[in-house]
């Protein structure tokens, strides 16, 4: 079975606090402009893309980022995975990129991720990059983003490529601390789920989920989401399933 990486394209967390990241602390970031920000969460199953990177089970993952205010920002986010001789036991991105919000309320987002996965095969090839983009807006109380991935043929994909275009929506429940969101995706290559799989030569497919989660104090939060994907069900690769969260960011 081919073990791809569906590394998820990380979260960039918002809030600033102090760090022992070797990075600039708040006073000295504010003064220049900076921001550092970081997340750590569990997981009861590392599903990214529909697929399960950590077969089935519990995961562990945790990021940095430091954005400038002019919009550019750089970071690294690590999971734990299930990933066999080749791809071992951890996942490491890292990954640049622009942001900007425009005066109506739109936003854009373009960067480019490199994943990473140390392991003891020194032969083994692969690591490899995506570069993506997307847009945000809302569709009044809904936040909703449109977005696209495209890894290029790199011979850590075996020579193929990839595409990937999804979009998210976001709302809150009226006085609740609950928010509410749902994710569709469709994977057109190497990637695809059904050919993940192993069971199928269908390198095409989509992936949903649909969720909640709340916030249990400051950086606290606790989610739940429900995550499917077409094509063969492999227990704890492809079969729908049901995911816990509990993060913390700061």
């Amino acid at each position: 079975m081919l073990l791809l990486s569906l590394a998820a394209a990380p979260a960039f967390a918002q809030d600033t606090t102090e760090t022992n990241t070797g990075l600039p602390d708040n006073d000295a970031a504010a003064s220049s402009g900076f921001e550092v920000s970081g997340n750590v969460a569990i997981v009861t199953d590392y599903r990214f893309r529909g697929v399960s990177l950590s077969g089935g089970d519990f995961a562990v993952q945790g990021g940095v980022d430091l954005a400038h205010e002019s919009g550019f920002y750089i970071g690294t986010w690590a999971s734990s995975i299930s990933g066999g001789p080749s791809f071992g036991e951890l996942e490491v991105d890292v990954y640049a990129g622009y942001g900007h919000e425009f005066d109506n309320g739109l936003t854009m987002d373009v960067g480019l991720l490199y994943y990473i996965y140390p392991t003891e095969d020194i032969g083994a090839n692969v690591n490899y990059w995506e570069p993506y983009a997307s847009v945000g807006f809302a569709l009044g109380p809904v936040s909703t983003s449109v977005g696209v991935a495209y890894a290029w043929e790199q011979d850590s994909l075996g020579g193929d490529d990839n595409l990937y275009v999804y979009t998210d929506f976001e709302a809150g429940l009226p006085n609740t601390p609950v928010t509410l969101a749902a994710h569709l995706g469709y994977t057109d290559g190497v990637l695809a789920p059904p050919f993940l799989s192993g069971l199928s030569a269908d390198d095409s497919g989509f992936d949903y989920s649909i969720g909640a989660s709340t916030t249990v104090l400051g950086g606290l939060s606790l989610g739940v989401s429900y995550v499917g994907v077409d094509g063969p069900s492999v227990d704890g690769f492809t079969d729908d399933t049901i995911v816990g969260t509990l993060a913390y960011s700061f």
